[in-house]
């Protein structure tokens, strides 16, 4: 059974409010941390290991001590709820059924940061969540957990809600911080990083939801005691969202010590495949990580099992690994097509693409154009070579992520799955009615050719 630290609670009936959620411990971290001073509060998160839970993994604590403290410059937090990755809806879990634990975590991060005007993002589509957030926000305000004068200690701390227009690309920070302004939701150049001129030329931190409510936890237990949890560089809990074809789909918390053969097949996490078929491929980080075949999902590069954290997954580099992410878990069973799939996620990014870089906004419609040639039974071999060096002419030449979240897909599709390709190209009229399929692969799986 594994360690649960933010979902503990979920299934206590009325936990959304406030009485209920002081009842079961809420805010005891929030007096805690406010006898502490803000130093003390950032050691404690240096020492848990937390790392960013929105997909990037950097270290939470180092990121905070890049907070320039300018005299008589407000300075703020502010929370990306804009989840727009596809397969991830684990912070939507945690603000529709825990929204006390988010604004638990602002408050104290906001007291370690000096922020007295902090803000929540959400992503436009979430158009249910925002009243669920500013009730939970008032009921803590009326407590005397927020406003003026905060349990008589001197700090003041407002939090407000700012609805996105429903776009990917403001998940990107800096384009979140432009929209947050008023602005169109274009990435800035960096530096300067938000940490020096963020909201409004002023000093800011960017966290999502699920790494400011892991500050909760590491209060009230401590860093160094959340720091044993999980394994090595992956410390803490992590919550996953479960979909595609499995028999339990849903937000699970881990420790990161289990496999992903026992999350996928176990009992206590997805299930297993339904209707007894075999597994095919997965993407485990959400939909801009690179797609792995099942038996490099299920073994390392050295034949070890692959287990369900940062530096597991990694494992081999993207010739062989993939990212943990943003945590979006989605399985693929035999009957799936990684064509049509890498065809769906390539319409994605090339609609969510702001336009502002040429590789990304011309790219992104060519890879797009490319693989419904192939999806449709037009393509040739020379298609899928182009479909390859458009991708790399993207990666890595764009102001923001996302250009790189619509390479890497492409790119691991053609590198695990061109004999998947080449079928299409090869089968014109079969490819219009049936899948590629795992019934082309020997059984078990081998280990696909490399492409560099």
């Amino acid at each position: 059974m594994s360690k649960k630290l933010l979902l503990k609670d979920a299934h206590i009936e009325g936990i959304r409010y406030f009485d209920t959620y002081r009842k079961q411990g809420g805010y005891d971290a929030v007096e805690k941390a406010l006898k502490m001073t803000p130093d003390e509060i950032l050691e404690e998160v240096k020492a848990s290991g937390l790392r960013g839970r929105g997909g990037a993994g950097f270290p939470t604590g180092m990121k905070w001590s890049f907070l320039a403290k300018p005299d008589g410059v407000p300075r703020h937090l502010v929370v990306n709820a804009d989840e727009s990755e596809p397969g991830t809806f684990k912070d939507r879990y945690l603000m529709e059924f825990l929204p006390h634990l988010l604004i638990e975590g602002m408050i104290i991060s906001s007291f370690c940061l000096g922020s007295n005007a902090s803000y929540i993002y959400i992503r436009g589509e979430y158009s249910w969540i925002p009243d669920i957030l500013e009730e939970a926000i008032e009921e803590a305000k009326k407590e005397g957990f927020l406003g003026k004068n905060i349990l008589g200690t001197g700090y003041d701390l407002e939090i407000y809600v700012q609805r996105g227009a429903g776009a990917y690309i403001c998940g990107e920070e800096t384009a979140l911080l432009e929209s947050l302004e008023g602005k169109r939701g274009n990435p800035r150049l960096k530096p300067p990083f938000p940490a020096v001129k963020g909201l409004w030329e002023r000093p800011t931190v960017v966290n999502n939801v699920e790494s400011i409510a892991a500050i909760v936890p590491i209060i009230n237990i401590s860093g160094a005691e959340y720091s044993k949890i999980g394994v090595g560089r992956s410390t803490g809990t992590k919550l996953i969202s479960a979909c595609g074809n499995i028999n339990k789909p849903g937000v699970y918390e881990i420790d990161m010590t289990i496999t992903v053969e026992e999350f996928i097949y176990s009992d206590e996490y997805c299930g297993g495949i339904p209707n007894g078929k075999r597994l095919k491929a997965c993407i485990p980080g959400g939909s801009s990580v690179p797609i792995v075949p099942a038996n490099l999902l299920l073994k390392t590069i050295n034949g070890e099992p692959r287990y369900m954290n940062y530096e597991s997954l990694a494992d081999g580099g993207f010739a062989t690994g993939t990212m943990m992410g943003s945590g979006g878990f989605i399985v693929l069973d035999e009957d799936q097509c990684v064509v049509k799939h890498t065809l769906t996620l390539a319409r994605f990014y090339n609609h969510e693409s702001c336009g502002q870089c040429t590789p990304c906004r011309e790219g992104t419609g060519w890879m797009y154009r490319i693989l419904k040639k192939i999806d449709s039974g037009k393509g040739t071999m020379e298609d899928i070579d182009l479909l390859w060096d458009i991708q790399r002419k993207i990666e890595g030449n764009t102001i923001c992520p996302l250009g790189d979240a619509a390479a890497w897909p492409v790119a691991a599709a053609i590198r695990h799955f061109r004999d998947e390709f080449e079928w299409h190209v090869k089968n014109p009229e079969l490819c219009l009615t049936q899948n590629y399929g795992l019934a082309h692969y020997a059984d078990p799986l081998p280990a696909p050719a490399v492409t560099n």
